[in-house]
């Protein structure tokens, strides 16, 4: 039986299961399988970089084992991940690989009856990959029809919406502002560095591919990454990515050729951090997982939900340094780079003011469109980015705060709900009081947002502002997104989760 067969079968198997096994919460997927785009430089890389290549097979069953633990083993020691599955990854699966991609469903069981399409978004994303390495893996092929058939690879990706992370870069509020985020990185660094090094060389090794000269140099710049890898395994997590490497930085030749399948490949690796949150939280209980699984993968999907420019994404990985994401993967010197912020970090934290980079394109679209920098954010778009302080009087989001204010007010819903509230018929009352003068507009914007905040706490509330366009176009404002985001953190407060697990903001 070929490989196709085996894992169309593995896969049907596992949905089968999932069908009969799991409750109602974890109904039927309807997703399908596909396979690689048919070419003649198929599996090449395979065959000219088999060491590179079976370091891949070894990846797939730490992501697999990693979610398959977190999901059965909640209550488990962390050294069942950070010493007995690390120590079998590092000295024993990564010494020798696997020869041929493994089924992660043998691996992964209970994950893939919860998650099946999570799981068939990254080996979606995962064949992108494979493909394009094997594009530029090819000596067969000129530079002109290198860039044609990554065009069509991309192409041929993008046919399956369902499974097709989105080309438009996501800002780091989706994967670090949410109220599960960070928790895995948290309570697993050693494990949560081991994977952070799988994506510095996965996107890492683009870069010989693409610089070398000659086939020579490809071939000897591909080792050399891969050696540099095995490094970041010594000592560890002492060499690891303190942060999670981002295409542009680590593979900038790539990045500037391929934006849309370096773009993917961010949302791909921040949707791996997503679910081990997710799993690994235990804020998150264990029958609202799936729920928040497929809404973190149906927001990394679209197009219109956290958002940031082009020109953000190309200068996030320059602000975050890419000596704290593993160094460089080609013309690298014999010492690794002394990072420059703690292991882990937030990247708010870390002074990593991404929401704030490109501020006069900040309107325009992502990818680049003609829209004037001026103009208003499209609908829906969530550019939550990082910028603090204080609104300045008179300023627009002054007054898209108090119009969001007025608005959620007028709502029958939610003025109940204030009334029932102590600490909000307060802020209303401060706000009335204060309101008048420009100090007090000042003030009026900053209580009306974290009036909003408490409120957005409550998901019925919260259900109310997305079902009315004005309120969910007001709410969506970058400058009240921002506010949003900073006071969620200055409380500890998490965002509510939205009623149904196919809403993206």
């Amino acid at each position: 039986m070929d490989r196709r067969h085996r894992v169309l079968g593995a896969a049907a198997l596992a949905v089968g299961l999932g069908m009969v096994a799991e409750p109602a919460h974890a109904q039927w997927a309807r997703v399908h399988e596909q396979f690689y785009m048919p070419a003649s430089h198929n599996w090449v890389f395979r065959r000219n970089y088999p060491g590179a290549d079976r370091l891949f097979n070894a990846f797939d069953y730490g992501h697999a084992i990693l979610y398959e633990k977190l999901l059965t083993r909640p209550g488990a020691p962390a050294s069942e991940l950070e010493v007995k599955e690390y120590d079998y990854i590092t000295r024993k699966l990564l010494v020798s690989p696997p020869r041929l991609p493994l089924e992660e469903a043998a691996i992964e069981v209970q994950y893939a009856k919860l998650a099946p399409e999570a799981k068939m978004m990254f080996e979606w994303a995962h064949i992108l990959h494979r493909q394009i390495y094997d594009v530029l893996g090819d000596e067969r092929l000129s530079q002109a029809q290198k860039d044609q058939q990554v065009a069509e690879i991309v192409r041929y990706y993008k046919t399956r919406p369902d499974l097709a992370f989105s080309s438009l870069p996501k800002n780091m509020e989706l994967m670090e502002g949410q109220y599960y985020s960070t928790a895995f990185r948290e309570a697993y660094p050693k494990f949560n560095g081991l994977i952070w090094g799988y994506h510095w060389l996965q996107v890492g090794l683009y870069e010989p591919l693409m610089t070398a000269p000659s086939p020579e140099a490809r071939q000897a710049g591909v080792t050399a990454t891969v050696a540099r890898f095995r490094q970041m395994l010594e000592n560890a997590p002492e060499h690891m990515p303190r942060v999670m490497p981002m295409t542009a930085a680590i593979a900038p030749a790539f990045s500037a050729r391929y934006p849309e399948a370096a773009i993917i490949f961010d949302n791909l690796h921040g949707m791996h951090d997503v679910i081990s949150d997710i799993l690994a939280s235990p804020r998150v209980p264990r029958e609202k997982k799936r729920e928040e699984i497929l809404r973190a993968a149906a927001r990394y999907r679209d197009d219109s939900s956290f958002l940031m420019t082009m020109q953000e994404w190309r200068d996030m990985g320059t602000m975050m340094g890419i000596q704290n994401m593993g160094g460089p993967a080609v013309g690298f010197l014999p010492d690794f780079p002394t990072p420059t912020v703690a292991r882990g970090a937030v990247m708010a934290h870390a002074g990593m003011n991404h929401g704030a980079a490109g501020q006069a394109g900040h309107g325009a679209h992502a990818a680049g469109s003609a829209q004037p920098a001026n103009a208003a954010p499209a609908h829906g778009m969530d550019h939550s980015g990082m910028q603090h302080g204080q609104p300045a009087p008179g300023s627009a989001n002054v007054q898209q705060a108090m119009e969001l204010h007025e608005r959620m007010m007028a709502d029958p819903v939610i003025r109940q709900r204030v009334e029932a509230d102590s600490v909000l018929r307060r802020l209303v009352q401060q706000m009335h009081g204060a309101h008048g003068t420009s100090e007090g507009a000042a003030s009026d914007s900053a209580q009306a947002l974290d009036f909003a905040v408490r409120l957005l706490s409550d998901p019925q509330v919260e259900a109310r502002v997305h079902a009315d366009p004005r309120l969910h176009r007001l709410w969506s404002d970058p400058e009240v997104q921002r506010r949003l985001a900073e006071l969620r953190r200055q409380r500890g407060m998490q965002p509510a989760a939205p009623a149904s697990p196919q809403h993206n903001h």
